[in-house]
Order: structure tokens, then sequence, then C-alpha cells
């Protein structure tokens, strides 16, 4: 009674289902007794309702302090037995007073005669309902407690994406700055003023970076603004010999991917693939949107005479692993050699802020 109650729409289809059966009971009422129907209406229909209330709640209540799963069979049994014959004669009893008010009031009134046979029906009848009404709270309770177990399992699983995202995402800080800082200290003995500059940098970086903290997704044009400090700070240290170029469709920059996705990826195109060249070489970046799918790729330029094997850094790893955490089986990443070029490509779902 009490979780039917609890919305508008349930208390209107709890009292509906009383209303039904009240009808009913007036045509028992008015075939047991030969009451006029509108008589019989007047007595069952106010009567039933009343009852439908009362043991709806006695009967909630009930099942809550007796569970099925924490009481003894024989118990539960014996109280709602007990109270279902308590209801019942209680019915009996205010269907009586009902027809007695209703004798006092209308001089003509023609309701169901009630005889120890109907009164004992009355009983029977409330004996049966309360039943009813109770096994249909131990259904609705049952329900609502594993609704209950479903929300604790999901957020407890959103919980732990969130804790390993934000493992996985700390992993990468540490990384990048220890490579920059080693960068930074080969290049103080060489050049001063490129070191400064590329202390420089590197403090504009983790400050747009810092500032990504606190979303578990950023848009792509963020996310590319990221990746160009990132190659602001690279090309103080190659200069010329790092090329970049950049493809990205209007309509991908305003989806959104985890914070710092691709910052590996081209940290990898510029540390195993432009940083082993003499000449140097190109990273080129490009971005699509085709329906509901996102596809990012990084290419770059690698030694041809190197050794084509797949490559085990942490960017690589890392990105793939916080893929997985977020998306699932939603989102990919592969990569492969060809010749002289190095390419990975990412395959996620193209939401935005709007959706």
């Amino acid at each position: 009674m009490a979780l039917a109650m609890s919305t508008r729409r349930g208390a209107g289809l709890y009292l509906l289902v009383w209303l039904m059966l009240g009808l009913l009971f007036a045509v028992l009422m008015a075939v047991a007794s030969g009451a006029l129907w509108s008589h019989a209406i007047l007595f069952a229909v106010p009567a039933t309702l009343v009852y439908g209330v009362a043991s709806g709640f006695s009967a909630y209540y009930l099942c809550r302090a007796y569970p099925l799963a924490e009481r003894k069979a024989a118990a539960v049994v014996a109280v709602l037995s007990l109270s279902a014959l308590i209801s019942g004669g209680l019915w009996a009893l205010f269907c009586m007073a009902w027809d007695g008010l209703w004798r006092a009031l209308a001089s003509d009134w023609s309701g169901p005669a009630l005889t120890p046979a109907l009164r004992a029906l009355i009983v029977g009848l409330g004996v049966v309902l309360y039943g009813l009404s109770a096994v249909g709270h131990y259904l609705a309770i049952e329900f609502e407690r594993s609704r209950s177990a479903e929300r604790r399992e999901f957020q407890a699983a959103l919980m732990a994406q969130e804790a390993e995202l934000r493992m996985l995402r700390t992993q990468i800080d540490p990384h990048f700055l220890f490579n920059s800082l080693n960068s930074i200290s080969a290049l103080t003995s060489i050049d001063a003023a490129r070191a400064r500059a590329m202390t420089v940098q590197l403090a504009d970086f983790f400050r747009h970076s810092l500032g990504m903290e606190a979303h578990r997704q950023v848009t792509l044009s963020d996310e590319i603004t990221l990746v160009r400090h990132f190659l602001a700070i690279e090309q103080v240290r190659f200069g010329a010999r790092l090329r970049v170029t950049e493809a990205i469709d209007d309509l991908a920059r305003a989806c959104l991917l985890p914070p710092m996705l691709l910052q590996p990826l081209v940290e990898n195109a510029v540390k195993h693939g432009v940083g082993n060249l003499t000449e140097g070489g190109s990273v080129d970046i490009s971005a699509r949107r085709a329906g509901s799918l996102l596809h990012i790729s990084v290419d770059n330029d690698v030694d041809p005479d190197m050794p084509a094997a797949n490559p085990r850094g942490i960017g690589l790893a890392n990105v793939r692993q916080r893929l997985a955490a977020a998306y699932g089986h939603h989102a990919s990443v592969h990569w492969a050699r060809s010749g002289a070029r190095f390419r990975v490509a990412l395959t996620l779902p193209a939401t935005t802020m709007e959706q």
C-alpha cells in the first residue's frame, strides 16, 4: 500500500483495483441478499475502499516487519493469518455499522440484509483479500529491493570505473614530466635560452592540463589545444626537425573524450618516431565524425631501418586501458607500421555536451 501510494499514478492504480473489487462485492451482495443494485453499490464500494486502504497499510507494515528471507515461513504464515482474520472480522463489523448508518439516514434503504451467513462470508472474503494484498506487497518489496541492489551495483561499478580512470590518468603526468625535465636538463648546458623557453611552455602545458582535471570528458577542441601546448614544448627542442599537420573535421571538434587521451600518442610519435630521425619528420593528427562514431588518427614518420615491432610503451597501453574503462567494447585503438610510417587509430562513440 505504502509503495503504491508513493506516486500519484501508483495511488490511482491501487484505488482503481479496489474500486473494481468493490463493484464485484456489490454484485455478490445483491445476488446473495436480493438488495437493490443501487443500494448494494452504495453499501459495497465505500466499504471496500475503506478496507483496501486499512488492510493495505496493515499488510505492508507486516510484510516489512516479517521479510521472507529473514523469518521462518511458519511464523510469517501465522502472523499474516491472524492479522487477516482480525482484519476480516473488523471489516464485517464496519459493514454492519455502515449498513446501520444508511438505515438511520434513509428510510427507504434496501441494502443487503447482513445475516450471520453473509457476515461470515464478508469475514472470509476479507481474509482472502488481505492475503492477496500481502502477496502483492511481498512482490513489490522484493522488486524494490532488487532495483536498489541493481542501483548500488551500478554505482559501485561507476565508482570503480572512475577510480581506474583517475589511476590511469595520473600515470601520464609524471611520465610526461620526467621526459620534459630530462629534455630541459639536456638543453641547459647546450642552449640556456631554449631551456628557459621550454620551461615556460611546460608551465603553460600544466596550467592547461590542471584546468581539465575536474572533467571526466573534454571536447576534442580542448584536447587539441593541449596537444598544441605539448608540441610547442617539443618544438623548442627539435626546431625545424619536427613538422606537424592537423586535419580536424568541424563536426568532430565538439565531440567528447577522456582528457589527455591524445597527448601520450603524440608524445610517442615524437619520441619513438621523429626523435630517431636525423633529418626529422612529421606528425599528422586527423579527426572526423562519421555518424555515431569519432575517428582519430595520429601518423608519424619512423626510421625505415628499425624493426617493425609493436611498441610497448606506457602511452599506447594507457590509452587502450582508458578507452576500455570509459567505453567498454564500444571503443577501440589499433596501430600499424607501414614502411616509414606508423599509425595509431582510435574509434569511440561520438557524443557532445548537448547529448
